[in-house]
């Protein structure tokens, strides 16, 4: 049986938040967070502006909806994922299935890699559209979505970097501790349990003497 798993002790221990308050992934997810809170909040309330040619309000980058939408929509599943992933990594240490672990440290993996991706397209993308922008109605609300989605693109790659450690580490701890014994060919065969045995052909203590058909040999004294 397992004693660890993926990072921390397999279930019965107790919750320490002071302990998980300073864990390293606590912290990136809560300033992912906020990043994202910034990014589709900033963006829904200041985002879309009026400008004297149109009646319409329009996205603040470049008059580009699309841009808006998808700054928004990234910055609403990653709060909600932070919120989500919060939620397991406090409930982790009581998790006594091995697989669940697993498949929460790979949801983990993936997840934050991908949003890693996401959030550098729309870095690449607000910052392309805001420099071709003339009407600086907003630009300190776009300003602040472009530096925040940079400072998500961080925090996601460095959540990705602890996701892999701790999944790298499970299958370390999965490998020493359990080795399939008709595939191990370097484990030695254990000593035989009774020392000092035969270990060979002995030779009968009575001389090997051929004897003639029907002839009688008296015994030796």
């Amino acid at each position: 049986m397992q004693s660890s798993a993926y990072g921390a002790s397999l279930a019965g221990g107790a919750f320490d938040f002071e302990r998980f308050a300073k864990q390293p992934q606590t912290i990136l997810r809560f300033l992912s967070w906020l990043f994202s809170i910034v990014v589709f909040a900033t963006i829904t309330a200041e985002g879309y502006v009026n400008t004297a040619t149109e009646a319409e309000a329009k996205c603040m980058f470049n008059k580009n909806d699309s841009a808006c939408s998808y700054g928004v929509g990234i910055g609403v599943l990653a709060f909600l994922a932070c919120v989500v992933f919060l939620i397991l990594d406090a409930y982790f240490p009581q998790i006594s299935n091995a697989k669940e672990r697993k498949f929460i440290v790979i949801g983990d993996l993936v997840f934050s890699g991908a949003w890693t991706f996401l959030w550098f397209v729309c870095f690449c993308l607000l910052a392309n559209l805001w420099s071709k922008t003339t009407d600086s109605v907003s630009g300190d609300a776009a300003r602040a979505v472009v530096a925040f989605s940079f400072f998500s693109i961080v925090s996601w790659a460095l959540l990705s970097y602890f996701a892999y450690g701790r999944y790298r580490q499970g299958v370390s701890e999965f490998e020493q501790e359990y080795r399939d014994p008709a595939s191990d060919h370097t484990t030695p065969y254990p000593p035989a349990q009774f020392g000092g045995g035969p270990t060979g052909y002995q030779q009968s203590p009575y001389p090997n003497r051929q004897e003639q058909p029907g002839e009688y040999q008296p015994p030796s004294y």
